[in-house]
This record gives C-alpha cells, sequence and structure tokens, in this order.
C-alpha cells in the first residue's frame, strides 16, 4: 500500500511540474512586449517607496547604503552628494566603522533579516551614524521561504519595525505588502520575473493586491 501511494504522489508531482510548466510558458507570452517594472515581491513596496517621495529631502547630503542598498536613494529620488558603501562581511551592521552623526541617510534594502546577532542593536548601529534629522530606510520581510544571505534569521512585522524605532524623532511611513495568491505564481516560476505595468495584466493585479494579514515585506523609513 505504502508502495501504490508513493507511486500516485509521484504521478501527482510530475503532473504538477507539467501543469506549471505551462502555466509559466502562458504567464510569459502574456507579459511579451509589456514594459516591466520588479519583481512581484517587490513591485509594490517599491513603487509605494518612490511614492513618498515628496515627503523626503531630494538632495545633498551623504548616504550610507548597507550591503548594495543604493537603489532605495534611486527609489525615493534622493540625491545624496555621496554615497558610502558597507558590505558585508567587510562591515558589520552591528559594529559599524564609522563616527557618530556621519551620514544624513541609511539605507538598508532586505537587509535586516540576515543580521546575525540583535536586530535592536543593528538599528541603534543606524541612529548612531545618523546625524540628527538624518533618515533611515530599512526594508525587510515578513512571510517569507528562508533564504541565505549568508544566513536568514529574522522576520519582521509593520509593528516589530515601529518597535525597534521606538525612540526615533519621527516615523515617516511604515507598511508591508502580501497576499496568499503570491505563492501560486511563485511556484509557477515567476518569483523573479519582472511585473507588467500594464493595469490590465492578471500579474499587475496580483502584485498590487495587499492583505495586511499576510504581509510579504515590511518597511519603515524613520528620522532621527
Amino acid at each position: 500500500m505504502d508502495k501504490a501511494r508513493y507511486g500516485q504522489q509521484n504521478i501527482y508531482a510530475e503532473k504538477m511540474n507539467k501543469y506549471r510548466k505551462l502555466r509559466n510558458l502562458a504567464w510569459r507570452l502574456s507579459m511579451r512586449g509589456l514594459p516591466r517594472g520588479p519583481h512581484i515581491t517587490r513591485y509594490y513596496m517599491y513603487n509605494h517607496l518612490h511614492s513618498i517621495r515628496a515627503k523626503l529631502p531630494t538632495s545633498g547630503g551623504r548616504a550610507l547604503s548597507i550591503s548594495g542598498s543604493e537603489d532605495l536613494s534611486v527609489l525615493t529620488g534622493l540625491q545624496p552628494s555621496e554615497i558610502v558603501t558597507a558590505d558585508y562581511p567587510e562591515h558589520n551592521l552591528l559594529s559599524l566603522d564609522f563616527d557618530e552623526s556621519s551620514f544624513d541617510f541609511v539605507l538598508t534594502d532586505q537587509v535586516l533579516e540576515h543580521v546575525e546577532g540583535n536586530p535592536q542593536q543593528a538599528i541603534d548601529e543606524c541612529y548612531r551614524v545618523l546625524r540628527p534629522g538624518g533618515i533611515a530606510i530599512h526594508t525587510t520581510c515578513f512571510i517569507n521561504p528562508i533564504h541565505y544571505g549568508p544566513k536568514d534569521l529574522w522576520r519582521f512585522s509593520p509593528d516589530a519595525l515601529l518597535l525597534l524605532h521606538s525612540n526615533w524623532q519621527q516615523i515617516i511611513d511604515v507598511g508591508g505588502w502580501g497576499n496568499c495568491d503570491v505563492w501560486s505564481v511563485v511556484k509557477d516560476g515567476l518569483r523573479f520575473t519582472g511585473v507588467p505595468n500594464a493595469k490590465w495584466h492578471p500579474l499587475h493585479k496580483l502584485a498590487i493586491r495587499n492583505d495586511p494579514l499576510w504581509p510579504i515585506v515590511t518597511w519603515i523609513v524613520a528620522k532621527k
């Protein structure tokens, strides 16, 4: 009986794999020639961060980009006079090798979940190196498969991000995006496929549908 059940499971898995491949092909054909934006777990978040640029300074100052996060400056319309990169493992967010009050912006894009230590210490380090009135922009994840970079250690709800920034002067923006149906598309092999900007397209509609109870990604913009 066990062998028969195992065989049936294999047959079902093979059928599902073929079905997923066909769906993947259909998705890609439907998007042919359409301008695209970020992939599905970034589309809403990045567009939202772009939309709040009016709340932020537009030019000048020094920005610290942690582990490849400089694109956040473009998304939010920042135009710092200098961007300093601090990539892991040469730099550790738990103990940054920079003087106090040396930056106007600190940027981390999908970094906090990989911090090998106390997340509050990481946020406190960002606070330390920011000048008074400086701004930190963090994006991270909540409902997400384990992904290594090199380790995957934490998950943050919007409330958790607020708690970590409880002593900051102002929370400019905080939120999350996600919905359960995203994972069906991910299983179709579209996790890192750019979402069409066409509002009529099903993938676009899925990428902007937000269920507050199922945030896949989260973010916060805070002022020291």
